[in-house]
């Protein structure tokens, strides 16, 4: 046990886990994004059942994934642009702030504002709901905490141009989407082949409340490590 203490706090082991985690944080907030019903899993099951086809759920998950993806790359996008011309302190309490004040709207307003489309939509109609959907969420700004120690000038990860800095953001959108496709198509063809959408009445949390915290949280931690 000792050994293992002193391995752990060795300057190269920090040092690797530095450059390891925000790739992690990225994976695991893409988890978490996929199992949140409003990102998508719902949708693709209502879709499959209406058509009775499981060929229409699996369909159904690439163009969800691709406009969340693309929710999450206008942010990271304006987030990298940031921090090339303000400094990391500044960019940081912005985020913050931002990040508070979205999750009082989602919690004041959120549910108002849901994003409705027909059962008749096609791919380019998935693609728009899944974006629009992210975004009001707030799904790219969960995700600043990791991009940080990535994507900004300040950082001694990143690149001080933004050409240097788009395949760090392009990587890690592609981390995250990826986690959150994985989770999402798991729990739809669950949900299809097996346990059915009655569970939302019975087995489901408040996600919508833990998404709130989720954002909350996130807003004072940037903040306080500012």
């Amino acid at each position: 046990m000792i050994r293992v203490i002193e391995e752990m706090t060795r300057p190269d082991f920090i040092e690797r886990m530095n450059s390891y985690w925000p790739w992690l944080a990225l994976a695991g907030l893409g988890a978490f994004h996929g199992l949140n019903p409003a990102m998508g899993w719902l949708f693709a099951v209502a879709l499959g059942l209406y058509r009775k086809s499981r060929a229409v759920v699996l369909w159904s998950l690439l163009p969800i994934a691709i406009g969340h993806a693309l929710s999450i790359v206008i942010v990271a996008g304006a987030f990298v642009l940031a921090g090339l011309l303000l400094d990391q302190h500044a960019v940081q309490i912005t985020a913050g702030v931002l990040l508070l004040a979205w999750a009082a709207y989602h919690q004041l307003y959120g549910h108002r504002h849901r994003t409705r489309v027909g059962m008749r939509t096609g791919q380019m109609g998935l693609m728009l709901w899944s974006f629009l959907m992210a975004t009001a969420h707030g799904a790219g700004l969960m995700l600043l905490p990791a991009l940080m120690p990535l994507c900004l000038a300040g950082s001694p990860m990143s690149e001080i141009t933004a050409i240097g800095s788009l395949p760090i953001v392009l990587a890690a959108v592609a981390v995250h989407s990826l986690s959150m496709l994985a989770v999402t198509g798991a729990i739809a063809l669950v949900v299809y082949e097996w346990v059915g959408l009655a569970i939302l009445r019975s087995a489901w949390i408040n996600l919508d409340l833990m998404w709130t915290v989720a954002l909350a949280v996130t807003g004072l931690i940037l903040i306080a490590l500012a």
